[in-house]
């Protein structure tokens, strides 16, 4: 049977909460329906907190979510921003995307739930106090304390302690985290903190806070059993509902973490994890013995509990309809406890069970991935009832809109209902992940909507809820609207239905470098979120900045078409800064949004939405020399930097490099951690020795620290982990004649301004005498670091060893950043180009 309607109304509002959005309906087997069964009957929660995506520990999580059977979460302070990228190019809030998504993935495999802060990560910090300042300390604190209110942990559990470890090392976001967690946990249930959370929630008091203490390279041993306060759980069991131990769980969830490369191996047997007590309760045996987890707990509650425990001994597992009946009553039962917050916890899992028992079958699928508001939206969909259990479908309401379909069509056993419905779309935001439609902080992201702090990711653009009566009694939930397609190899493929502009424009390059006074191209593509668009596309430029065409008309027949166009910019005399701003007109209307689609497969496709604009740098910059070769070590973008400047870049594979291969060239440079990443550079060390030796320049970026470090330079030199994490931390000139300092770029206090993340990495403490150290600088408190730019003459030419961050600096467009590193390749560069030109292109 077939029921069509047509509707108009407004955006969906968001609830706050928590749900985690599996675009594909879940399909329970019994035995997974059993495993919610026994969940059913325990009233206890518990939330892991720590500071990034990975942090968590998998095991403890699905030990607590399956064998416990708590309300478990993982409460994170960050999305990962500042991390690597192993899986693509995205960077900062793309990877956040990506690793929110990540984590999403992780908690559907080990059973918990996911929440967020909104700090920043603004990468690596030596010390919680500079976190707390870039974080705004205070506001971090307020969602700490929301989510704890929210969720109302029985017992928090952090990954970090407040302290350093033993090696005197501490990772300012992991620490403070544990910090928070010791704030929060004393001040979450005073009234007096927080008040406008109120509105919403209750103060609350979690039971008891521990540290989850590790050892991980000798650092924290755990095992402290026999002392007070400490608590040793043997949480690798098996589970023989899931089929797999904990730790496989685990593994499985640890490996969703594709972008960090965390794949893991699961382990059986017993793995002990230990728990130090820090504040609240003191148990003496067990970090839950003093906490009621039965339905006692809640006023009403102790009959819940016996007929959940009837309808648990009494589920067959061949026919799990059975027991609907049973559930039915115990659904109404919860629906009418006093205690807001457990009859909304234990209501959604009770009809989740209920749905699982019936074999109901819901979905609503839009026929394009995205739409435009005043697009109509064609939607089909079907509801199927797999059991005997009398079902009716009374109403199928889209949530926002006004109630449209009211089929009151029984649900007859593996008989498929069919559904469609067309939408006229009207007043809805774009689907612009929430915390990224307003600008960030460096160390904080804006989000205004109190009830929208610390979800994971937007509720579904839309919603349907459908309304029915089993065995007479009534019953709803409600389903996403998404995209579903079928793919050749990976057959039925889902994607969240996306809300965009109607046209977009995408700057191609990100950022554009202009050495002198010549004009530069820059590319725009206008695309269109719909048919038939037409306007036009200009840019906006600094004020002494000029462009040229100021316009361009645009015209795209099919949704997806692209116009591209292209603009010549000129700089002005002088060295400035700023951003060339794209935008496109249409029906009257200006728009400035680019369109990014991240799809890895092993993630839902994500749609964003980012400014469209690319930064523009007018650099006074001289320079020597044309040729570089460049080894790419664990991927940087520093060859396209240096082509802008208008370097020949050569990417040169370390099998074929021989003294004679390189000698032409200018420079060669060394990408970062080469030395940690490429096994052959121990082999060509001679080759580049002799090339330095016979005139020419060779410059070594940062590599981390090793125990069989091979000798990088001419001469011997340490790496240790030294590290300067404020970018803007006085950087003082150590040999201010030297030619890096002096030419053929001055250089000055005023090109250390502007850097971003850190001034760098892996410095070298101790060196031969035969080095020059340039520059010096340190974190406030810190004893100076002197070798981070270290350089020598060798032979007939010259080995730089650097572990200030040029692979960040270059490709963001520090000026200062290229004025240095032009200073650097430059060294010895007092032969005609024309010789290495002509040598260089016959090669």
């Amino acid at each position: 049977m077939r029921l069509t309607t047509r509707v108009t109304g407004a955006l969906l509002l968001f609830c706050f909460t928590s749900i985690l959005y599996a675009q594909a309906p879940e399909k329970p087997n019994a035995a997974e329906l059993k495993q919610a069964l026994n969940k059913l009957e325990v009233l206890g929660s518990v939330m892991y907190l720590a500071a990034h995506p990975d942090d968590e520990n998998t095991r403890l999580i699905a030990y607590m979510a399956n064998e416990k059977m708590l309300r478990t979460a993982y409460l994170a302070m960050t999305r990962g921003d500042g991390g690597q990228n192993l899986v693509g190019t995205e960077i900062r809030e793309l990877l956040g995307i990506i690793r929110t998504q990540e984590l999403l993935a992780a908690r559907r495999t080990d059973g918990g739930e996911q929440f967020f802060t909104r700090a920043n990560d603004f990468g690596y910090s030596k010390d919680p106090d500079e976190t707390f300042e870039i974080w705004e300390g205070e506001d971090v604190l307020s969602d700490v304390v929301w989510n704890i209110r929210r969720f109302r942990p029985d017992v928090i559990i952090t990954r970090f302690d407040t302290t350093r470890d033993d090696s005197g090392r501490m990772h300012g976001h992991h620490t403070a985290s544990a910090i928070l967690a010791q704030r929060a946990f004393d001040i979450a249930a005073d009234p007096k903190v927080f008040p406008e959370q109120l509105k919403y929630v209750k103060p609350w008091q979690p039971k008891g806070l521990y540290w989850n203490t590790y050892n991980f390279g000798g650092r924290f041993t755990s095992s402290h059993e026999d002392q007070p306060g400490y608590f040793a759980i043997d949480l690798n069991q098996y589970n023989p509902l899931l089929g797999k131990s904990y730790d496989e769980i685990s593994a499985l969830s640890r490996s969703q973490h594709k972008s960090q490369g965390f794949g893991s191996t699961g382990r059986r047997g017993n793995i002990p994890e230990y728990l130090r007590h820090w504040k609240g309760d003191l148990p003496k045996n067990d970090v839950f013995e003093n906490i009621d987890q039965t339905w006692a707990r809640v006023e009403g509650g102790k009959e819940i509990g016996e007929l959940i425990k009837n309808a648990n001994e009494n589920f067959d597992i061949q026919n799990p309809s059975a027991s609907v009946a049973e559930l039915l009553v115990i659904r109404e039962k919860i629906s009418a406890l006093k205690d807001e917050y457990w009859r909304e916890v234990k209501g959604a899992e009770v009809d989740g069970i209920i749905k699982g028992a019936l074999g109901l079958y819901v979905e609503l699928i839009a026929s394009d991935y995205s739409a435009v508001n005043g697009q109509t939206l064609n939607i089909y969909g079907e509801a199927i009832n797999r059991s005997d259990a009398n079902v009716e479908l009374e109403t199928i309401s889209f949530n926002g809109y006004d109630v449209v379909l009211k089929p009151y069509q029984p649900l007859k056993n593996n008989e498929r209902f069919d559904v469609t419905a067309d939408l006229v779309l009207t007043e809805n935001k774009i689907s612009q992940p929430y915390w990224l439609e307003k600008e960030a902080s460096l160390g904080m992201y804006t989000v205004e909507n109190q009830l929208m702090r610390g979800l994971p990711e937007n509720s579904p653009t839309i919603e349907a809820t459908f309304n029915f009566k089993i065995e007479g009694k009534p019953y709803s939930f409600s389903v996403p609207v998404v995209h579903k397609t079928n793919d050749r190899v990976d057959g039925e493929v889902y994607r969240p239905f996306v809300i965009t502009p109607p046209v977009f424009v995408n700057t191609q390059q990100s950022v554009l470098i202009f050495p002198d006074k010549e004009t530069k191209q820059i590319d725009v593509t206008v695309i269109a979120g719909k048919d038939d668009v037409s306007g036009k596309v200009s840019l906006s430029l600094p004020a002494g900045w000029k462009v040229s065409p100021e316009s361009l008309d645009y015209s795209i027949a099919k949704k997806g078409g692209e116009f591209r166009a292209e603009f010549q910019v000129l700089p002005p005399a002088g060295a400035s800064e700023g951003f060339a701003k794209a935008q496109v007109t249409y029906e009257g209307k200006t728009y400035n949004k680019g369109l990014k689609i991240i799809d890895y497969g092993y993630i839902p496709t994500q749609t964003i939405f980012p400014e469209s604009q690319a930064k523009i740098v007018k650099l006074d910059l001289k320079r020597k020399g044309q040729f570089v070769g460049y080894i790419m070590g664990s991927g940087d973008a520093v060859p396209e930097a240096l082509e802008q400047i208008g370097y020949n870049v050569t990417l040169l594979d370390p099998e074929n490099i021989t003294t004679e291969s390189i000698a032409d060239y200018d420079a060669v440079i060394i990408g970062v951690r080469a030395y940690n990443t490429i096994d052959r550079m121990r082999v060509i060390q001679p080759e580049l020795m002799d090339y330095v030796k016979e005139g020419g320049t060779l410059i070594a970026q940062y590599n981390t620290s090793m125990s069989n470090q091979p000798q990088i330079g001419p001469y011997p030199f340490s790496i240790s982990r030294d590290r300067i994490t404020k970018e803007e931390a006085e950087v003082r000139i150590l040999a201010p004649d030297h030619p890096i300092i002096d030419g053929p770029n001055k250089v000055t206090s005023k090109d250390f301004e502007g850097w971003v993340q850190e001034r760098g990495l892996y410095f070298p403490n101790q060196w031969d005498d035969r080095y020059t150290a340039v520059l010096s600088a340190n974190d406030p408190g810190e004893s100076p670091k002197n070798g981070g730019l270290l350089v020598t003459k060798y032979g007939e030419g010259y080995f730089v060893y650097s572990g200030y961050s040029w692979f960040r600096e270059l490709p963001a467009g520090v000026p200062g950043a290229f004025r240095i590193f032009t200073n650097m390749i430059s060294l010895g560069q007092d032969k005609p180009n024309s010789t290495s030109l002509k040598s260089v292109e016959n090669k």
